[in-house]
């Protein structure tokens, strides 16, 4: 084997590409942070790393990153359950889907300051990012579900109908293998979502023992480490978070023999 054909195939390695992006992007990070020279402006990533050694050495650090996955997580999976629920309603009643379309194009329009803020005058503080992660969830959920559902192959209804399938299994082999690769675009696109706003919404409720507290007392204080360090963690817990729930999707799916 040749050493161009060698490297072709080193590059078609999807694992490799990875890396070799990651690594592009942090020497990016490096470069802009030794062209400003400025630590309050931008922080190397050694110094991140740092920062991260230093604050995963205490419990609250691990106890303020699980309490904020939990309070994203508990708006993700509320949202997910409604947005399914609601795409079902309102794709077999049309007068469901004439009542609820303004609600939800309302929630897609509607700045994410505004719910948190309004949040704030209804509802606990702690509760406010679950609040606020499932109002952002629940409108992506619906619209692809409902699209799915829409796209069903009116043949494979008729054959279903001729060979009195049921509801049960005609929901498990016609629908589902319709809806599923759009259910996983939302949840995909909705984990993102949950986080960002999730964080947000800490920052602004000023939520105890949360990640969206830390990075607030990061800019209250000008401590861009830290800054630096929690944002670090928000990605990184989104990105694992995001693998696993596909991961899960890919076994369910297989398990119902859907395929995606």
């Amino acid at each position: 084997m040749t050493s161009t054909t060698q490297n072709k195939t080193i590059f078609q390695n999807k694992g490799f590409r990875k890396i070799l992006a990651a690594v592009f992007w942090i020497g990016l990070w490096q470069l802009a942070y030794l062209t400003v020279k400025q630590e309050i402006l931008i922080v190397s990533p050694v110094r991140v790393l740092q920062r991260l050694f230093e604050l995963s050495q205490s419990t609250e650090f691990w106890l303020t990153a699980f309490l904020s996955m939990l309070r994203i997580l508990e708006g993700f999976l509320l949202g997910v359950i409604f947005g399914c629920v609601l795409a079902v309603l309102t794709s077999v009643s049309r007068m469901m889907y004439e009542i609820f379309y303004p609600v939800i194009s309302i929630i897609k329009a509607t700045p994410v300051a505004s719910f948190i803020i309004l949040a704030l005058v209804w509802i606990p503080s702690p509760h406010v990012p679950s609040f606020t992660s499932f109002l952002m969830v629940t409108p992506i959920v619906w619209a692809n579900v409902v699209n799915g559902i829409k796209k069903t192959d009116r043949n494979l209804l008729q054959m279903a109908a001729v060979y009195r399938f049921g509801l049960a299994r005609t929901v498990k082999r016609i629908y589902l293998p319709s809806a599923m690769p759009y259910f996983t675009a939302a949840c995909t696109t909705g984990m993102g979502l949950a986080w960002k706003a999730g964080i947000a919404a800490e920052v602004l409720a000023v939520t105890p023992l949360s990640i969206g507290r830390q990075i607030y007392n990061s800019k209250i204080y000008i401590e861009t480490d830290n800054l630096f360090a929690w944002t670090v963690v928000v990605i990184g817990m989104s990105v694992v978070l995001e693998f696993l729930m596909v991961r899960l999707m890919k076994k369910v799916g297989e398990k119902y023999n859907v395929v995606q």
